[in-house]
C-alpha cells in the first residue's frame, strides 16, 4: 500500500479518535463532573408500610393508652392520608371493638399499598388524601384524617351540596429535605419560594455545590401538595430547567411521615430560617411552617358516634393519643 495513503488513513483515524475523546471530555466537564451525586432518588415518593399500623395485631407500632371511652353500635368508618394512618389506626385500636377491621380474603395483604385489601365492611379504610376526600363527600367514609383540602376538593364538596366540618386535632411540621450528601443544611422560606418559583436554579446560589436544583413536587390534591400551594401563596410553581433532572433534588413532606414512617438514612431534613423541625419547635411555633391536621366529616352525617369520636380526640385522652403516635397535640 502507498505510504501516503496509509498515512492519510491513520491520520483520519486518529482525528476521529481525538474528536470522540474531545466530545466525551466535554460531556464529562459540562455534565458528568458537575452533576455527579445527583441525589434525585432522595425525593421520590415512598410507600407506607400499612402492615406496621394494623389495629388489634400483635407487634403493630400502634400506641396504647388507658381510657374508659369506647365506641360500639354504629362505628364510624375512618379513612385518611398516608401520613395519618398511625393516628386513625391508633384510634380504632384503642376505642373500637376487636373485629371492626376486616380484609378481603380474611387476612391483610402485604401489597395493600392503597387500601385495596380492606373489606367493604371494615371500619378502617385507606384511600389516601385524594380518594379520601371524595369518600367523605360521597358518604363511603365518616371521618377523614387529613391536612386541609385543596381548592378542588372544597369545590367538589360544594358542587355535591355537601358541607364539611374541619376540626383541628393536632399539629405537624411541613419540612423540606435533600439527599444526605448535599452540603446544604438549611434554607430560608424566601429561598424556598425562589427555588420553586424559578428564580434560583443552582445549589451554588444557596451555599451548595455548582449543580442544578431539581425541585420535586407532589401529586395534585395530596395533603403535602395542598400545604405547598398554600405556602407559595399567589406565586406559581415554575417549570423546571431541562438540566434539573440531573441535579440535586429538593423535596417536601410532613415531618413524622418522612422521618419515622418512611425513614431513610440517606435523606437530610433542612432547617428553615435557622430552626430545625422537631416537637419542641413545632409546639413553640419557632419552626416557620406548622400545619394543623384535621378530623373531617359531613355536617349532615347521621351517625351520632362521629361527634362523640371527634370530641374525644380533643379531650386530654385523645390528645395524649395524638402525642403517643409521634405527632404534636394542640395544647
Amino acid at each position: 500500500m502507498d505510504r501516503k495513503v496509509l498515512f492519510r488513513q491513520l491520520s483520519i483515524l486518529l482525528l476521529v479518535v481525538a474528536l470522540f475523546a474531545g466530545f466525551n471530555g466535554s460531556l464529562y466537564g459540562l455534565l458528568t463532573c458537575r452533576l455527579t451525586n445527583n441525589f434525585s432518588d432522595s425525593a421520590q415518593p415512598k410507600m407506607v408500610d400499612v402492615g406496621r399500623y394494623l389495629p388489634f395485631e400483635a407487634g403493630s407500632d400502634l400506641p396504647e393508652i388507658h381510657t374508659d371511652f369506647h365506641l360500639d353500635g354504629d362505628l364510624p368508618v375512618l379513612d385518611g392520608a398516608a401520613a395519618l394512618v398511625p393516628v386513625y389506626a391508633a384510634v380504632i385500636h384503642n376505642i373500637y371493638p376487636e373485629g371492626s377491621v376486616t380484609y378481603e380474603g380474611g387476612a391483610f395483604s402485604d401489597d395493600n399499598y392503597y387500601g385495596e385489601n380492606f373489606a367493604p365492611d371494615s371500619r378502617m379504610q385507606y384511600r389516601n388524601t385524594v380518594r379520601g376526600y371524595k369518600a367523605i363527600v360521597d358518604g363511603t367514609a365518616d371521618v377523614l384524617f387529613s391536612a386541609a383540602p385543596s381548592a378542588e376538593q372544597r369545590q367538589y364538596a360544594e358542587d355535591q351540596g355537601v358541607e364539611l366540618v374541619y376540626v383541628p386535632i393536632g399539629l405537624e411540621a411541613f419540612v423540606f429535605f435533600v439527599n444526605g450528601q448535599n452540603p446544604v443544611d438549611g434554607l430560608t422560606t424566601a429561598q424556598i419560594r425562589d427555588i420553586y418559583g424559578g428564580s434560583i436554579r443552582n445549589w451554588r446560589d444557596v451555599g451548595g455545590s455548582d449543580r442544578p436544583i431539581n425541585p420535586v413536587s407532589r401529586l395534585k390534591g395530596s395533603g403535602s401538595q395542598s400545604v405547598m400551594d398554600a405556602f407559595m401563596g399567589d406565586r406559581p410553581i415554575a417549570g423546571k430547567s431541562p438540566l434539573a433532572l440531573f441535579g440535586g433534588s429538593l423535596g417536601y413532606s410532613f415531618r413524622f411521615y418522612l422521618m419515622d414512617m418512611v425513614g431513610d438514612a440517606n435523606v437530610k431534613v433542612l432547617s428553615l430560617n435557622g430552626v430545625y423541625p422537631d416537637k419542641e419547635t413545632i409546639r413553640s411555633g419557632d419552626y416557620p411552617i406548622v400545619a394543623s391536621f384535621y378530623a373531617v366529616y359531613r355536617a349532615d352525617d347521621p351517625n351520632g358516634n362521629v361527634k362523640k369520636l371527634v370530641d374525644w380526640l380533643l379531650s386530654p385522652e385523645g390528645q395524649a393519643l395524638i402525642e403517643a403516635t409521634g405527632y404534636v397535640p394542640l395544647g
